[in-house]
């Protein structure tokens, strides 16, 4: 390195996980103008600030690739709370649920939108979004200009560029050849401002205001496949899509081999009522690389846990039976659960197996969380299962009859998918996942999975021991950054970006949740506290200590446009 250049910070002694797999060394790193400049034993430099890093762990920061703080990081340019819990790279827009484009009219039914499909309060969202964009392009202009704490990559997303180009019609149809067209455009003009790739979802547990499809599930194969190419055009982008079980393996690896780009595919989680269903599409992912073509699989580390009242039952929104309490006023929704045609039909579907869906019957993983009437206080913390075998009565009509005596507030959790520790564990090491899905930015009074690293670092390498911590590293560092194409990231290497998580790892992991009240107009989310975790850097700048965020942090973070 060149002598006369200044260290800001050199950190020693660290036990170095590079990124790479590779087994940790004790070493120094120096970090000058957010840049690694330095890494060797005991490094003769001087540096405006030395970190004793003995006994601590050095590694990459992480990059969580699937998040939606599309809409909160208008307001909120901490993103919170990822930096603290070690993450230093958040691609947004998956599934392509974003906020931009999106014309003045339509940003209403936006909201709406994401109020019903991610759990967001539509109250929050209309006080704290600052709508000075329409375009895509003009949304990069503004997260440029506003600058966020952490780096950024973003998605064009599917259901946006369909609601620009359709309105209302977005979610009721097949797209004519011409709105193709215009949407394929969009998506070029997209790629050329610096989108990642093209965001989009077949789900049908994706559903938008009053229970409707969200729009890129109208999309024929046509449309997805002029749309994929569009992307593709200017040779990048990475193809996201949360896949519904309707859509073929075999079609997603037509549309990598045509683009010749990488699909990501979402949401793969273990269902116990069906297990092999996530594993035969592992197989099919496993397939397509051997033949050449880039697929990969996104998973979970962490059990899909999610509280909820029955005024917004997201965990059941994707059956069948439950559309005709979509979209209801307070009173209609408590007649329609208390009908006992519409639990009769409920009841029957659930009883059915499915390929895939949030819930699949199994009442002794809900439990009642927090009751509003006295009386109802030896509930918490107990079964539905239990609570119902003891009354005699059926697990749903018990919940239902519940969360109607106390006017739909009653609070619930459910352990929906990712439960089988075995299972879970034969996803996290597969050749082809990708670890994930943290959702940061959404689901905000549902869940918090942002600590989804801290989670595997802790919980899967140390604790159960199900791979080697060097390996976990790996697959929260240099993995994403070469699947999603990040230049000079997620590696501990001279040259490379000063994104950096010193940690613990006797320690390392997250705290119990608990409910803070700092979005907009003072509502609540669910949090959860960094527990390991030492300093954060972004491009060389601390964000966060063992204290948690430093709200004073310098905002750091890079708009990413350009990629590999």
């Amino acid at each position: 390195m060149n002598e006369s250049v200044q260290i800001d910070t050199l950190i020693r002694e660290a036990l170095v996980f590079d990124g790479t797999g590779s087994e940790p060394i004790i070493s120094d790193v120096a970090i000058a103008n957010g840049r690694i400049v330095a890494i060797g034993s005991s490094l003769n430099l001087n540096a405006k600030h030395i970190v004793d890093a003995k006994g601590l762990a050095l590694m990459p920061g992480i990059i969580d690739s699937h998040t939606h703080f599309d809409a909160q990081i208008t307001w909120d340019s901490y993103v919170r709370p990822s930096p603290a819990m070690g993450v230093t790279t958040a691609i947004i827009g998956n599934c392509g649920f974003t906020i931009a484009p999106c014309r003045p009219q339509d940003r209403e039914l936006t909201m709406r939108n994401l109020t019903q499909v991610e759990g967001m309060s539509l109250d929050v969202l209309q006080q704290g979004i600052t709508w000075d964009f329409e375009t895509f392009p003009q949304y990069l202009d503004m997260l440029q200009k506003k600058r966020c704490a952490i780096n950024i990559a973003a998605y064009i997303g599917h259901s946006s560029v369909r609601t620009w180009v359709m309105g209302n019609e977005a979610n009721k149809r097949v797209a004519t050849a011409e709105e193709i067209s215009e949407m394929a455009h969009i998506v070029r003009e997209a790629m050329a401002a610096g989108a990642i790739g093209f965001a989009s979802s077949t789900s049908p547990a994706h559903n938008g205001e009053g229970g409707l499809p969200m729009p890129s599930r109208l999309a024929d194969d046509e449309e997805m496949m002029r749309l994929t190419l569009a992307m593709s055009s200017q040779g990048g982008g990475v193809y996201m899509v949360t896949k519904g079980g309707q859509m073929p393996m075999s079609f997603l690896q037509s549309l990598s081999q045509k683009s010749g780009r990488p699909v990501m595919v979402a949401a793969l989680l273990h269902n116990s009522t069906n297990p092999e269903v996530v594993f035969k599409d592992l197989q099919a992912i496993s397939e397509a690389n051997d033949q050449g073509i880039a697929l990969i699989g996104q998973v979970s580390c962490c059990p899909l846990t999610m509280d909820f009242t029955f005024a917004s039952a997201y965990p059941v929104e994707g059956l069948a039976s439950w559309k005709p309490a979509m979209g209801r006023t307070h009173a209609e929704l408590k007649v329609c659960l208390a009908d006992q045609a519409f639990r009769h039909n409920v009841k029957n579907e659930l009883a059915q197996t499915s390929t895939f869906r949030l819930f699949n019957n199994e009442w002794d993983k809900v439990h009642v969380v927090q009751t509003f009437d006295e009386k109802h206080l030896p509930y918490e913390q107990r079964s539905v299962a239990d609570l119902a075998a003891e009354m005699k009565v059926d697990p749903l009509d018990f919940a239902l009859d519940l969360a109607l005596s106390e006017d739909l507030q009653t609070v619930f959790t459910a352990q929906l998918l990712n439960s089988d520790t075995q299972a879970v564990a034969k996803l996290l090491n597969h050749p082809h996942s990708l670890v994930s899905l943290s959702d940061a930015g959404a689901h905000l009074t549902f869940f918090n999975d942002a600590g989804f690293g801290l989670h595997l670092l802790g919980h899967w390498a140390r604790d159960l021991g199900i791979m080697s911590m060097a390996q976990a590293v790996y697959k929260l560092t240099a993995q994403p950054a070469a699947v999603l194409g990040l230049k000079e990231r997620g590696l501990i290497r001279q040259g490379y970006a000063a994104d950096l998580l010193l940690f613990d790892p006797q320690t390392v992991g997250r705290g119990p949740k608990h409910r803070v009240f700092d979005l907009p107009g003072g509502a609540a989310r669910l949090n959860t506290l960094a527990l390991g975790v030492h300093a954060v850097w972004v491009n060389g700048y601390l964000v966060a200590d063992g204290n948690g965020m430093i709200e004073t942090a310098e905002l750091a973070g890079e708009l990413l446009t350009e990629f590999n």
